[in-house]
């Protein structure tokens, strides 16, 4: 049985309002996950005021290998965007970003954009846009232009990738300036602050931070964000003397189940400095740099004595952004590809860089915030409960498994609350 591999640890003291049967029921049902053989392993991570509760179980590779602990360093996949998103709030709070202030200064290469007149028509058939685009809507994903999945075989999706705009390509993402000048020949999809589309605006803020700051993205994340947290293992790449803490990424074919190797350790795509330090989903990270991230959001912004972000900073991450006419295509995506998404994706609303809970799906309440990655990560914090709760696996979500993997997670968590 999965016990027999697993790891426990729990800290702080007194009542967490977690009863101690349904914290025993989180780990039954994750180590069903494990013992089925589609996960080979996991870490776990349930905070809860000062309490914290840490499950580690499995294997580092499919075949066995090493067991996973509560330091493994995992590919944070889309759950870079919440937290990469804070260096974007550490701007506005200064005022050297302005929400509504075009981008075009720093971003000359997005100024005086065309604007396709269909989704799916040739990419010269294009009408002026109708003003330039802001900062809030690179912080919103509405500046234009994005990942569509209901526009794939299109033109426009297809000069996409053809053009390495974004991650998950044989082929690396091109340094940034290099990455800005392609975007650059591209039309938009939409109006600029018509339409949430999803990833190439997180991918995009990077640029925008660093040409902002006179740093590197990760250099100013690192300032301002990880050291400050304590979140030492957190970066855009995994340094040698810690490769053997990431585990083998694995993309299993969706037909056969059969576990594909997508990344390796030694020698990937993690284990150098990347050209671009992508913040739509270039991080890695471990269960407890991601904790110290969420209750700080939790927190209004501080940690310990020392503030990150303001409170109306964090407000504004966390809580919905769009109008329903913004967020029609993320309802759609999400409502209309359930058997695609395998349930991923209905929360209702969208923040910076996140997804926002507007109403009541499952067992999750309105308010509740964060992202999940196609890696097999999960990562959200909700206010009404102050709950964090950190899932990360090996798997992507090329299959079923590791979504349904997040949804159990989810589902035992919160029954496991007692208060």
């Amino acid at each position: 049985m999965a016990g027999s591999y697993a790891r426990r640890f729990m800290m702080g003291n007194g009542n967490s309002g977690f009863s101690e049967a349904g914290l025993r029921r989180v780990r039954d049902v994750l180590a069903r996950h494990v013992d089925s053989g589609k996960i080979p392993g996991l870490v776990a991570l349930v905070g809860r005021g000062g309490e914290t509760h840490v499950e580690a179980l499995g294997t580092m590779r499919h075949d066995g290998g090493a067991s996973m602990s509560r330091d493994t360093i995992f590919r944070m996949a889309s759950t870079s965007k919440p937290v990469t998103m804070a260096a974007a709030m550490v701007l506005l709070d200064e005022c050297r970003l302005r929400l509504d202030d075009p981008v075009d200064p720093w971003l000359p290469e997005l100024a005086d954009r065309q604007v396709l007149r269909r989704i799916d028509g040739p990419l010269e058939d294009t009408v002026p846009a109708r003003r330039p685009i802001t900062v809030r809507d690179v912080l919103t994903s509405t500046f234009g232009l994005g990942m569509d999945m209901t526009a794939l075989g299109t033109p426009i999706m297809g000069a996409v990738f053809e053009q390495g705009l974004t991650p998950n390509l044989p082929e690396p993402m091109p340094e940034p300036d290099e990455w800005m000048r392609r975007l650059g020949t591209l039309p938009l999809m939409h109006q600029p602050g018509e339409q949430w589309q999803y990833q190439i605006s997180s991918d995009l803020l990077g640029v925008l931070v660093a040409r902002v700051t006179g740093q590197s993205f990760e250099t100013f994340l690192r300032e301002r964000i990880f050291d400050p947290l304590g979140m030492k293992d957190t970066g855009f790449h995994v340094p040698a003397d810690k490769i053997d803490r990431l585990p083998t990424l694995y993309a299993p074919d969706p037909q056969t189940g059969e576990f594909l190797v997508w990344d390796e350790a030694e020698g990937g795509r993690w284990s150098g400095p990347p050209a671009f330090q992508g913040g739509g989903g270039g991080l890695v990270s471990t269960a407890d740099d991601y904790h110290a991230y969420f209750r700080m959001l939790l927190n209004g912004g501080t940690h310990g004595s020392e503030r990150i972000l303001s409170r109306p900073a964090v407000e504004l991450m966390t809580t919905n952004r769009l109008t329903p006419e913004q967020n029609a295509p993320r309802t759609a995506m999400a409502r209309d590809n359930v058997h695609i998404s395998f349930g991923q994706g209905q929360h209702g609303g969208w923040g910076f860089g996140m997804a926002v809970r507007t109403y009541r799906g499952d067992y999750a309440p309105i308010g509740q915030f964060g992202w999940d990655g196609g890696s097999g990560a999960s990562t959200y914090a909700d206010p009404h409960n102050r709950l964090t709760g950190i899932l990360l696996t090996q798997v992507g979500a090329s299959v079923p498994g590791p979504v349904r993997l997040m949804h159990d997670f989810w589902t035992t968590l919160y029954q496991s609350l007692d208060d």
